[in-house]
């Protein structure tokens, strides 16, 4: 049986709200021939709140916007210097379940991480990658029809000041790293690390 199609995009920096709706579009329009599709892109400075956010854990903050989504989880950051990578997938064809599809982008992270030599850690009860006790990478799904979008999103080189205006990912002084930081002199470009990112996460998928 010939494997499900998947296509992979490169969208460069995009506003937030857009590009939600353009996920939900293509996620109700699709049909169960419809490649499957990973977007690489950044976001300009914005917090999203998940569907279970709570007003107490957006502390300050201040001029980003705030944008209520769909996703699992609290509140978080995305900014330039993140690479965010959205998983358009047909679970039921490629037999994922949600938890499967958690393990395989907590996965991958750490395989990109490790080959940068930062050997990163998953936390029970708390998704998402840490280095020691900081949080490097998050992820949030939203799951209608059996099919997949949100995704993830890894701190590459970017201003982590932003994080201190909320509780990230609805964890109370919890502290947040980035590659840049880790290595500081090691070359980390966004689109570089997010190209071998979403690689990763692609031979990663079942056929």
């Amino acid at each position: 049986m010939t494997a499900p199609e998947l296509i992979l995009r490169d969208l460069g920096l995009v506003e937030y709200q857009p590009t939600l709706t353009a996920m939900r579009q293509f996620t109700d329009s699709r049909t169960s021939r419809s490649p499957d599709e990973l977007w690489l892109l950044q976001h300009p400075s914005v917090f999203t709140q998940g569907q279970a956010g709570k007003a107490e854990h957006l502390m300050a903050p201040g001029d980003i916007p705030v944008i209520k989504v769909d996703r699992g989880g609290q509140v978080t950051y995305h900014g330039p210097g993140q690479c965010v990578i959205y998983l358009m997938v047909d679970m039921r064809r490629r037999s994922l379940g949600v938890r499967d599809l958690v393990n395989l982008i907590e996965r991958s992270l750490l395989q990109l991480l490790e080959e940068y030599a930062i050997f990163a850690l998953l936390k029970s009860g708390a998704p998402g990658v840490y280095v020691e006790d900081e949080k490097i990478a998050a992820l949030g799904l939203r799951v209608r029809r059996g099919c997949s979008y949100h995704g993830l999103a890894l701190n590459v080189d970017m201003d982590l000041e932003p994080f201190e205006r909320i509780n990230p990912c609805g964890y109370k002084g919890l502290q947040v790293t980035s590659m840049a930081k880790l290595l500081p002199a090691t070359d980390v470009r966004p689109a570089l690390i997010g190209t071998r990112l979403m690689d990763i996460v692609a031979s990663a998928l079942p056929g």
